[in-house]
């Protein structure tokens, strides 16, 4: 017996490995008869570095989430998803995509695109692709081929 997902979870950012991972998950959704969680995490680290924080760059994070997640849930109800809820979160990608979200929300499948650090980056920031990996309590697929299977390679390889 094949096995079946029911919720499916998507992490996107607005890169082009996140909008691999987003086609793969539409087309796992639509051959499950499963429901699609979109969701996008605001890294708040990233606000820790300004001196002296602007409330201003939160709200314009927020809004650009909002409108990303909104263009990604009509192309999915568009390509024949029945089921599609978005999710903003604030925190570590890390931890909320790995372990928070997929319990909250019973997600049974996450999908995520392959990061684009290097190897040097990778030993001093991780990547939440590998962190999710090894710490998931559910299946993980890590996009690194378009829909037809072919590898997307960027200009720098």
């Amino acid at each position: 017996m094949l096995q079946q997902y029911q919720k499916i979870m998507v992490a996107v950012d607005g890169s082009n490995e996140a909008e691999l991972a987003f086609q793969k998950a539409v087309n796992i959704a639509k051959r499950n008869e499963a429901s699609l969680l979109l969701v996008h995490v605001i890294d708040t680290r990233a606000f820790q570095d300004v001196n002296s924080f602007d409330s201003m760059l939160a709200d314009q994070a927020t809004e650009l989430a909002k409108q990303s997640l909104s263009d990604y849930k009509e192309n999915a109800k568009n390509s024949g998803v029945e089921q599609v809820e978005t999710v903003i979160e604030y925190g570590s990608p890390k931890l909320i995509v790995a372990k928070q979200i997929p319990q909250d929300k019973d997600v049974d499948l996450i999908i995520l695109g392959a990061t684009g650090l290097n190897a040097v980056e990778r030993l001093f920031i991780g990547s939440v692709s590998e962190y999710v990996t090894r710490n998931a309590s559910c299946d993980v697929l890590i996009v690194r081929t378009d829909v037809e299977n072919k590898r997307i390679y960027s200009e720098d390889e």
